[in-house]
């Protein structure tokens, strides 16, 4: 297993969006994040949903501030639901997948014994009637092929109820090499900012009294998200939830309808289909960023959701924002993000936390 420990950058994004951890199968993706902050941290946990929560702690004072950082593991994928006689698998999708990105592609399944490969299979277009060549066909005409033809063959490398993801390659492009292309970058790009995020107080500790709680969490995919019962046992004033945002800027798509721009920095939340932020922590956080010469931006389109949408609620409210990486093609093979993004999500989250005066969030 890969070591996360001298990562940084490109290759810690890299590290992390190659690894395997759909909903629910979060555990290699936290053994290698456990294995990091474990370093750093003063104290590290992984409660009863499988979230991992690290916990550090500054400052001297009695009555601390608790910030909660939280970005999650889980990546969208599939659950083998039947196993054909000819050894073909028919599957669910486990998160939001557009149908038109499945078909051929290339995945890893969880088998009996380890990680296994395969692809999703369907008609050629030879065999394809007109109708059928006019859209993407629903999952149910799909199939797992994992090169096998009897289910007793299946059956010895899977099961039913077996997970898998995407197979992808990672990739960095584009003038500067910093475009970067992978599945899973969401949300892998909000725990490396964490992890990254982690190093930077350790090395200049905030001089306010704080306890920061470092959360990656699980089955955000699938609406179930084990963020809520984080945030029930920290309790923080304060939620800061890290993500990717689909931000539609393909060149038909009209500009009121582009929800950011990419390498102009976070994108900070106003409202989504799940939660309406506060104004105050949105201003202040526009404005901490100007100050330490942060990019920040506002999504201007209210789509999606997040794990906010689950923490905002908690208890009795608690503050939340959300601050995410702009990326294109989200919930496929090729998602596509710039790093001067990432970096932007990963200085502002350690500015949120030394904001020492409370002259920006808190």
């Amino acid at each position: 297993m890969i070591e996360l420990k001298d990562l940084r950058g490109i290759e810690l994004v890299r590290a992390l969006a190659l690894e395997f951890g759909p909903s629910g199968c979060e555990d290699r993706v936290r053994e290698l994040i456990k294995r990091r902050v474990e370093v750093v941290a003063d104290k590290v946990a992984v409660d009863r949903m499988g979230n991992l929560i690290a916990k550090m702690s500054f400052g001297k004072g009695d009555e601390k501030k608790k910030i909660m950082v939280s970005a999650h593991m889980d990546e969208v994928g599939f659950m083998v639901d039947a196993i054909r006689s000819d050894g073909m698998l028919t599957f669910a999708t486990v998160g939001g997948i557009d149908p038109s990105v499945i078909a051929g592609s290339k995945i890893t399944l969880e088998g009996k014994d380890g990680l296994i490969k395969g692809v999703i299979c369907s008609k050629a277009i030879h065999h394809k009637d007109k109708d059928e060549r006019k859209k993407a066909l629903d999952t149910e005409k799909l199939y797992m092929d994992i090169g096998v033809s009897s289910r007793e063959d299946a059956e010895k490398l899977v099961e039913i109820g077996s997970f898998a993801t995407f197979d992808s390659e990672f990739y960095a492009f584009g003038k500067d090499g910093r475009t970067v292309k992978c599945k899973a970058l969401d949300d892998r790009m909000g725990c490396a900012a964490m992890l990254e995020a982690m190093d930077a107080l350790r090395n200049d500790p905030p001089e306010n009294d704080v306890d920061a709680y470092f959360c990656f969490t699980v089955r955000e995919e699938i609406g179930f998200s084990g963020a809520e019962v984080a945030a029930n046992a920290i309790a923080p004033h304060l939620s800061v939830v890290l993500e990717t945002t689909a931000i539609s800027d393909l060149p038909e798509t009209e500009p009121h309808r582009r929800v950011a721009d990419v390498r102009e920095g976070g994108v900070i939340s106003v409202a989504d289909r799940a939660t309406v932020y506060k104004r105050e922590l949105v201003d202040g956080t526009l404005q901490l960023a100007r100050r330490s010469n942060i990019k920040a931006q506002i999504k201007r389109y209210v789509s999606g959701g997040n794990d906010a949408g689950h923490i905002h609620k908690t208890l009795c409210g608690i503050d939340t924002l959300a601050v995410s990486v702009p990326t294109r093609y989200l919930h496929s093979p090729a998602c596509v993000a710039h790093m001067d993004d990432y970096e932007a999500v990963r200085d502002l989250v350690s500015a949120i936390i030394k904001d020492r005066k409370g002259e920006g969030i808190q």
